[in-house]
């Protein structure tokens, strides 16, 4: 498994949903009407990764990005005590 720091991934998130932007044809603008997270917000964030939560929210379910759905949904149990634990 390869370790990333928070700012790697903070990025890496933020060039994924840029792609998918662009793919979608929204220009950034676009975007910000679509959602109402402001258009500095938008620019940052893909240039930055940094973002609120309830803005990435907002501008995913704008782009009908279903991924965020899945977040957390499998628990990633480290090992067998945390399963046990859970029950």
């Amino acid at each position: 498994m390869e370790y990333k720091t928070t700012d790697e991934l903070l990025l890496e998130i933020a060039y994924r949903f840029k792609k998918i932007r662009k793919i979608r044809k929204v220009s950034q603008i676009d975007l910000s009407k679509r959602c109402n997270v402001s258009y500095a917000s938008i620019k940052r964030f893909e240039e930055t990764g940094e973002i609120s939560l309830h803005s990435l929210l907002k501008m995913c379910v704008a782009l009908e990005i279903d991924d965020v759905k899945e977040l957390f949904v499998n628990i990633p149990y480290k090992d067998i005590n945390e399963v046990i634990d859970d029950e």
